[in-house]
C-alpha cells in the first residue's frame, strides 16, 4: 500500500502541475491572477495557427565574395607602395580574382612575393600582357559563402528581434536560402523592408569639381559616381530624385557605430537618426571633419544619398545624424537596421506567403475537432472491447495529454498544425501500450493464473516490447526535429514529448489503478 501511495502521490502532483502550467495559454487566463500569468511559460501558436508571414530570402553570395574583393584592392595598393613596387593598376576582375597590371616584367616577381606574403588566399598568378591575375582560393571562396549566409542569419535575427515579434523562426535552407517565420505579423510591408534593407552606411565627400548635371552628360570623373537622394514634396508627396556627384572613396563606415536613436528636430519637431560612433569611428569622424573643413560630407545608405550637409567646424564628440523627411516609423525603422548591423550581401525574396488569422482559426477549430472525434471514438472502443480495464486505459489517456499540454507550455513551445496532429497520434500510441499490455494479460489469464499474477506476468513480458515500440518512435521524432522546418520541429516536439508522457502513464498510471483493486477491493476476477 506504501507503493501505491506514493504512486498516486507521483501522478496527482505531476496533474496539477501540467493543468497549473497550461491554463496561462487557454482563454481562461484573463480570469487567472497576474503573477501566475506572467511567471508561468506559455504554448506559443505557430504561423499556421495564429497567422503571420512565411519569407525565404536568397543571399545574394557573390556579391559577398565580390565586396572582399574589392575591400582588399586598397590594402593591395598600400602594401605595393609601400614595398615601392611600380605598378600600374589594381582592379578587381570577375567576383574573386584581382589583376595587377605593371609596367616592366622587373615588377612581376614582387608584385608575386607581396601576394604570396601578405595575401596567402589569392594563390599563384596566371599573367599575360604585363597583368598578373591572382583567382581567390576555392576554399576561401565557399568560406566566404558560408560566412555571408550566418551573418545575414544574425542580422535578421537581430532586426526582427529589435522589431517585437515574438518567437521568430529564422533557419538556413539549402546552399543560400533563409526561411523566416513571423507569427502574429500585423504589417507584413514594413518587415520586409526592415528585413530586406541592406543598410550599408557610409560617409563620403561629394566631389565640386563638376556640377552634376553636367557630370550626367559630358562623363563623371575618375574616382567618383553619380549617386541620386529621394526626397517626398510636402504638396504632392511625389518622390522627387536629385543627382549628388560623389567620391567613391568611403571615409567611415556604420561598422563604427555603437548606437542610432530616433530623435526629434527641436525647430520643426520632425524625427531624424542620431548616430553615435565607437571610440576608433569617433576619432576619425573628428580627424574627417578637421581635414574637410568647408567640404560638404553625403551620408550615403544602400547606395542612396540622405542627406549632404557641409562641415562647418571639427566635430569632436562621436555624434552625427541622417535627415532626409521621415516619418516616424520609417526613422524607427532605419535606426533598427543601423543598430543591428548591415546586411553582408544584398538579400532577394523568393517567396513570400502571408497567413490570415482566419485561416490560422479554421486549424485551430479543425484540429481540435479532430482530436476530439478521435479521442472519443478510441474511449468508446476502448470501453467496450476491454471494459472496466478498457476505462482504466482511457483514465491513463487523458492523464497523458493534460501531462504533454502541461509540458508544452514548460518548454516554451510553439504549437503548429502538425504539432496537433502530434498529439492526436500520441493518443493512439498511449493506446497502442495499453493494447499490448491487455493482451499479455488475457493469455495469462487464459493460461490458468490468478488475476493478481497474470496483470504482473502482462506488464513484465510487455515491457520491452512498449519500449522498443517508444525508442524507435522517439529516434525518429529525433531525426525529424534535427532536419525538419519549422512546422515539421512542432510534429516533433509534440510527439517525442507525448511518447516520453505516455511511457510513465501506461506502465505507472495503468499498473497503480490494477494494483488498488486488487490491494484495497480484494478482486477476484479482472474485467478484461
Amino acid at each position: 500500500m506504501k507503493s501505491i501511495f506514493w504512486r498516486l502521490v507521483l501522478l496527482f502532483g505531476f496533474t496539477v502541475l501540467a493543468v497549473a502550467l497550461f491554463l496561462p495559454s487557454t482563454p481562461l487566463s484573463n480570469s487567472l491572477p497576474s503573477f501566475w500569468t506572467k511567471n508561468v511559460p506559455k504554448v506559443i501558436l505557430g504561423l499556421d495557427l495564429q497567422g503571420g508571414m512565411h519569407l525565404v530570402l536568397q543571399v545574394d553570395q557573390d556579391k559577398a565574395v565580390a565586396n572582399h574583393v574589392q575591400r582588399t584592392i586598397p590594402a593591395v595598393e598600400e602594401a605595393l607602395r609601400k614595398k615601392n613596387v611600380r605598378y600600374t593598376s589594381v582592379e578587381m576582375e570577375g567576383i574573386s580574382a584581382i589583376s595587377v597590371t605593371y609596367a616592366d616584367e622587373a615588377s612581376k616577381g614582387p608584385i608575386s612575393q607581396l601576394f604570396s606574403d601578405e595575401f596567402p588566399s589569392y594563390g599563384s598568378p596566371s599573367a599575360q600582357d604585363n597583368k598578373a591575375t591572382f583567382h581567390l582560393a576555392d576554399s576561401e571562396v565557399k568560406r566566404l559563402k558560408d560566412w555571408a549566409l550566418s551573418q545575414a542569419i544574425e542580422t535578421i535575427r537581430n532586426r526582427i528581434d529589435k522589431f517585437g515579434v515574438a518567437e521568430p523562426v529564422i533557419q538556413r535552407q539549402g546552399e543560400q536560402d533563409i526561411a523566416i517565420q513571423l507569427p502574429g505579423l500585423k504589417d507584413p510591408e514594413r518587415a520586409i523592408q526592415l528585413i530586406g534593407k541592406t543598410a550599408v552606411l557610409e560617409f563620403r565627400l561629394l566631389d565640386d569639381s563638376m556640377d552634376p548635371y553636367k557630370a550626367l552628360s559630358s562623363g563623371v570623373p575618375f574616382g567618383s559616381e553619380i549617386l541620386y537622394q529621394q526626397k517626398r514634396g510636402l504638396e504632392t508627396g511625389a518622390v522627387e530624385r536629385a543627382p549628388f556627384l560623389v567620391k567613391k572613396e568611403v571615409l567611415l563606415s556604420g561598422d563604427s557605430l555603437s548606437d542610432a536613436r530616433v530623435a526629434f528636430d527641436s525647430q520643426y519637431n520632425e524625427p531624424y537618426v542620431s548616430l553615435t560612433f565607437d571610440a576608433n569611428g569617433a576619432r576619425a569622424f573628428e580627424r574627417i571633419t578637421t581635414q574637410n573643413v568647408g567640404k560638404r560630407l553625403a551620408i550615403v545608405l544602400d547606395g542612396v544619398v540622405h542627406s549632404a550637409p557641409q562641415i562647418r567646424e571639427p566635430i569632436s564628440g562621436g555624434k552625427a545624424q541622417i535627415t532626409g523627411g521621415f516619418k516616424y516609423e520609417e526613422a524607427t525603422d532605419l535606426a533598427i537596421v543601423l543598430r543591428a548591423g548591415a546586411l553582408p550581401a544584398p538579400v532577394s525574396i523568393v517567396q513570400n506567403v502571408t497567413v490570415g488569422p482566419t485561416l490560422g482559426q479554421d486549424s485551430i477549430k479543425a484540429g481540435i475537432r479532430a482530436a476530439v472525434i478521435g479521442g472519443v471514438l478510441v474511449l468508446i472502443f476502448m470501453c467496450v472491447y476491454y471494459k472496466l480495464s478498457g476505462l482504466i486505459a482511457d483514465f491513463a489517456m487523458l492523464l497523458n495529454i493534460i501531462m504533454l499540454l502541461g509540458a508544452m507550455a514548460w518548454f516554451n513551445t510553439t504549437l503548429t498544425l502538425p504539432g496537433i496532429a502530434g498529439i492526436i497520434l500520441t493518443i493512439g500510441m498511449g493506446v497502442d501500450s495499453n493494447v499490448l499490455i491487455f493482451e499479455r494479460i488475457k493469455e495469462e489469464l487464459r493460461s490458468g493464473r490468478t488475476p493478481r499474477s497474470a496483470v504482473n506476468a502482462g506488464y513484465d513480458r510487455a515491457w520491452w516490447t512498449i519500449i522498443d515500440s517508444h525508442v524507435t518512435t522517439l529516434i525518429t521524432s529525433a531525426v525529424l526535429f534535427q532536419f525538419g522546418s519549422g512546422p515539421i520541429k512542432g510534429f516533433a516536439v509534440s510527439l517525442s514529448l507525448g511518447i516520453i508522457i505516455n511511457l510513465f502513464t501506461s506502465l505507472v498510471g495503468t499498473k497503480v489503478a490494477f494494483d488498488i483493486q486488487h490491494d484495497r477491493f480484494r478482486t477476484k476476477s479482472l474485467s478484461i
